[in-house]
């Protein structure tokens, strides 16, 4: 299982509509922040082992994407922070970790 990468306002709002069916996770990436590095390592490793297959998963790239990271914090009311993992149910946040508490561990614990 792999994420997507959004880059666009319309995927985001695809994104919250769907989180009205199924779980969305959020992982809003800095592609210059070694922190950030080892949580998307945390994030594919997550992936690789058992995640859970009722929920989608994709990534924001904070630089790159700064409109759709900007918009995933003011529509979530969210602090944006980076790395940071989001769950979105029904286009709210259920759950988030930022930092270095983004860990297979932590998202295996909440997810399955």
């Amino acid at each position: 299982m792999m994420w997507k990468e959004i880059t666009t306002l319309e995927e985001w709002y695809g994104i919250l509509e769907e989180s009205t069916k199924r779980g969305q996770i959020i992982l809003k990436h800095s592609t210059t922040c070694p922190v950030s590095s080892n949580a998307l390592k945390e994030y594919e490793q997550y992936l690789n082992e058992s995640p859970n297959g009722d929920v989608d998963y994709t990534l924001v790239k904070v630089i790159e994407s700064r409109p759709v990271s900007n918009k995933i914090a003011e529509d979530l009311n969210v602090k944006h922070e980076s790395p940071q993992v989001i769950f979105v149910k029904d286009k709210s946040k259920y759950w988030t970790a930022s930092h270095w508490a983004v860990t297979t561990e932590h998202m295996t614990a909440v997810l399955n």
